[in-house]
């Protein structure tokens, strides 16, 4: 029997809440306040998809590692799949004037169409569209 969960939440070290909270609405992303402190904030995805950014100090209470440089090293790839290359480009565009910053340039599959930004933690973001017509 195959296993089949009904969320995700990533949870994502953070160096400023704050700085964190405001690149993400500036994106037009929401936080949920029903799990958000001055430890976290919930942001919310998808119905279904929640990323936790919790503060440096917060997110060590659940470790017993070192917390990943993202300046040098990557630790994940957030990839989120979008509804049309226009939503790529929007997105992307708008982590860019929030003060994200480039990861890769768009890369265009013909049947897929990505582009990836870091944001000011320098976590890595694929914003990316499948052509539904094109799977199988």
């Amino acid at each position: 029997m195959a296993v089949q969960l009904n969320q995700i939440f990533v949870n994502l070290p953070v160096k400023n809440l704050e700085t964190t909270k405001k690149f993400f609405n500036e994106i037009g992303f929401q936080f949920n306040p029903q799990f958000s402190n001055e430890d976290g904030a919930c942001l919310v995805i998808s119905e279904h998809i929640y990323a936790m950014l919790l503060t440096e100090q917060h997110f060590k209470t659940f470790i017993n590692k070192e917390i990943s440089d993202t300046s040098r090293h990557a630790e994940v790839i957030l990839a989120l799949s979008a509804e049309s290359r226009e939503q790529v480009d929007e997105i992307v565009n708008r982590a860019l004037a929030a003060g994200g910053t480039k990861y890769n340039d768009p890369v265009d599959h013909g049947f897929m169409y990505g582009w990836s930004f870091q944001d000011p933690d320098g976590h890595l973001w694929e914003v990316f569209y499948m052509d539904p017509a094109t799977i199988e």
